[in-house]
């Protein structure tokens, strides 16, 4: 399990901003899926799609609000 965060962690430094909220869903989730049942890749699969959409709608809102966004 640790070489697992350790992988994790390494990944979301190397990959930058673009997947940051996928690595900060993906350690909370974990965390609680682990505490949970003992479910931490669940946890952490569920949390890096949770993190990754929270932080598209959050550069959407912001792009917005400087009015570069153009829906599709």
């Amino acid at each position: 399990m640790k070489s697992l965060l350790i992988a994790v962690l390494g990944l979301g430094l190397a990959t930058g901003a673009a997947q940051a909220g996928c690595v900060k869903g993906a350690i909370v989730g974990g965390v609680a899926g682990h505490f949970a049942g003992h479910h931490a890749l669940v946890g952490a699969a569920a949390g890096c799609a949770i993190g990754h959409h929270m932080s598209h709608e959050k550069r959407r809102r912001q792009a917005a609000a400087a009015g570069g966004y153009r829906p599709h």
